[in-house]
């Protein structure tokens, strides 16, 4: 099984639904373009949201395990992905990507 590397790459933000929709929060998403989590095989990362881990799990779990080429050549590397939490008010877009650095 390999190390999983989660780069935070794009987050929106949509000020219109949030205020159609929204609660109040105290505290949204505290991701930040370019933080990055390295996950011990198929583990959430301390500090990753358990929301968009919820999201992003499955295809960490399939490149820890040497699988890739999701969707017959959805992407460039096919050790990768590219995937969004669910947030609909703010969402924030991972770069996955397997190492081959194995994990403990």
């Amino acid at each position: 099984m390999k190390k999983v590397k989660i780069t935070a790459v794009r987050k929106g933000c949509y000020p219109d639904l949030m205020a159609k929709y929204e609660n109040p929060m105290d505290h949204p998403c505290d991701v930040q373009e370019g933080q990055v989590w390295i996950a011990n095989g198929w583990r959430r990362p301390e500090g990753l949201c358990h929301s968009a881990w919820d999201t992003m799990s499955p295809f960490v779990m399939a490149l820890a395990h040497g699988g890739g080429n999701f969707y017959d050549g959805w992407m460039r590397d096919p050790r990768s992905a590219m995937i969004s939490c669910n947030d609909g008010f703010r969402p924030v877009s991972f770069y996955i990507q397997a190492l081959d650095e194995d994990a403990d």
